[in-house]
């Protein structure tokens, strides 16, 4: 299906190459926005793909320019993952239309709730977030110790 602005959102899973090669451009645009993949290092076991079934990717033409999963974490949730758009096409609503196709992906396969774990550094992206019903809630699961992490929830 295309957006008005003429982009291609494609359902895949975690194995997709376009998904592999827009996790490093997600990585290295954390690395920037955080300082150094040093204070990164200790959230990377928590963003492998290989629980990842579920991912929905944007195309521009035939160039992959975001992507957004979920996973599962418990029989009620699935946890966001992974979302990310290049920044040159920022801005024009595609990240809401990706999260609005993963909300309703989840809750056809009976996902009641949502979660997500964002990072202090990270302003715009909890801007999105809370623009679209997330809720900041205390941190969950592995990200209770970690003081930069900033957890969030949507019932959906």
């Amino acid at each position: 299906m295309e957006l008005q602005c003429g982009k291609r959102f494609v359902m895949t899973d975690g194995d997709n190459e376009d998904f592999s090669y827009l996790c490093s451009r997600l990585d290295e645009n954390l690395d920037e926005l955080v300082g150094t993949k040093f204070q990164r290092k200790q959230y990377e076991q928590f963003n492998t793909r290989e629980a990842i079934h579920d991912v929905i990717l944007i195309y521009d033409g035939n160039r992959p320019i975001g992507c957004g999963s979920f996973k599962h974490y418990d029989q009620e949730t699935m946890e966001i993952k992974r979302v990310f758009v290049e920044k040159e096409f920022r801005g024009q609503g595609l990240s809401k239309e990706l999260l609005s196709r993963l909300e309703e992906k989840a809750k056809s396969k009976g996902y009641k709730y949502a979660v997500l774990e964002t990072g202090k550094p990270l302003v715009a992206a909890m801007k999105l977030y809370k623009s679209i019903g997330y809720k900041v809630v205390p941190n969950y699961g592995p990200y209770k110790e970690m003081p930069n992490s900033i957890c969030m929830e949507k019932e959906l």
